[in-house]
């Protein structure tokens, strides 16, 4: 474990030969003060919990939904003091959801590090989501601005009733389309369009432009976890950088899956479903039916499909580089390439 205090640390400053193209490299200087505000949110509690504090650093990543937020308002023309703080409140409400998810999903592993709760245990991992949604709401409210927290606070709601509304679900078998896209809508979309909102809304858009573009980050949620989905089921721990294989594990049908028993006759249906049910899943052999029936590949076409709604919800925005950026985002949340 890292001993120096990473909280405090300033944001790593971006190489500018290899990051140049990544969307942070637009909103650097904006990042280092969200990173700055997220550091000052979280110092009184440097005392009782630095090494749990420190070892949270790891969940960092690419600092998506800060950024996207921050683009947003550049493209609208206007980023303020409030889209900085706004940044910083979405970023702290997603890493507590995923500091929860770990300890729902039993993961021992993020970013090639251990969990949280693999380290602590489940009950320090959920008191540490608490505290971040908590301090994330307090900071909201230091906005003066009732929207902001009214935006916030239901975006929250629905991560969170998404986040039981599949766990409700786990193991159901029978899951339908229908279902599996309400889940994903409320655990993953919603804080991307939320904080796609409130990047327009305090950019001083017009209320129609700033539907277009919570729609946006609606769309790309939807893409993201698509594809998040697949790559659950063929990708490679070490290119992800997370413990993969816990849909299959928890009997947890995501979209691939749903395709390929809708796909097979009867028959075959409940032969994949017993094999699900079994205590050690049969992995590979349904990572090959799933390749043969083409229902990986047509889960990864859905997510295109909606990474495209994504990208033509930005035609009104004037042309800038924040709007090409924000553009070729949809392709990387689909392809998600390092």
């Amino acid at each position: 474990m890292e001993t120096e205090d990473a909280m405090n640390k300033p944001a790593p400053m971006l190489n500018r030969t290899r990051d140049q193209r990544l969307p942070q490299a637009l909103v650097a200087h904006d990042l280092q003060q969200v990173e700055s505000i997220l550091s000052k949110t979280l110092a009184p509690y440097q005392a009782q919990l630095g090494p749990l504090l420190q070892h949270l650093q790891n969940y960092r990543g690419k600092r998506l939904r800060p950024t996207l937020l921050l683009l947003i308002a550049h493209a609208c023309g206007r980023q303020t003091k409030a889209h900085l703080t706004l940044a910083a409140v979405i970023e702290m409400i997603h890493t507590a959801t995923l500091v929860h998810d770990d300890v729902l999903d039993e993961a021992d592993t993020r970013r090639h590090i251990r969990t949280i709760n693999a380290g602590w245990g489940n009950q320090t991992s959920i008191l540490l989501g608490d505290l971040l949604f908590t301090s994330a709401f307090h900071l909201s409210s230091t906005i003066g601005d009732a929207r902001a927290c009214e935006a916030i606070g239901a975006a929250t709601n629905r991560v969170c009733a998404g986040e039981m509304t599949q766990s409700l679900n786990r193991g159901n078998l029978h899951l339908s389309e229908d279902e599996y896209f309400a889940i994903i809508e409320g655990k993953t979309a919603s804080l991307l369009e939320c904080g796609c909102r409130l990047g327009a809304l305090y950019a001083g858009a017009e209320p129609d432009q700033i539907e277009r573009l919570a729609g946006y980050g609606r769309d790309l949620g939807i893409a993201f976890q698509i594809a998040d989905d697949v790559l659950d089921l063929e990708g490679s721990e070490r290119t992800a950088g997370k413990t993969l294989g816990t849909d299959l594990a928890q009997r947890k049908l995501t979209l691939p899956l749903i395709y390929l028993l809708e796909r097979v006759g009867p028959v075959e249906a409940k032969r994949f479903r017993d094999l699900l049910e079994q205590e050690r899943v049969p992995t590979e052999e349904i990572r090959e039916a799933l390749r043969e029936t083409g229902a990986l590949e047509d889960a990864r076409s859905r997510a295109l499909a909606y990474a495209e709604n994504a990208r033509t919800a930005l035609s009104d925005l004037p042309p800038s580089p924040h709007r090409d950026m924000l553009e070729a985002i949809t392709g990387w949340a689909v392809r998600r390439e390092e």
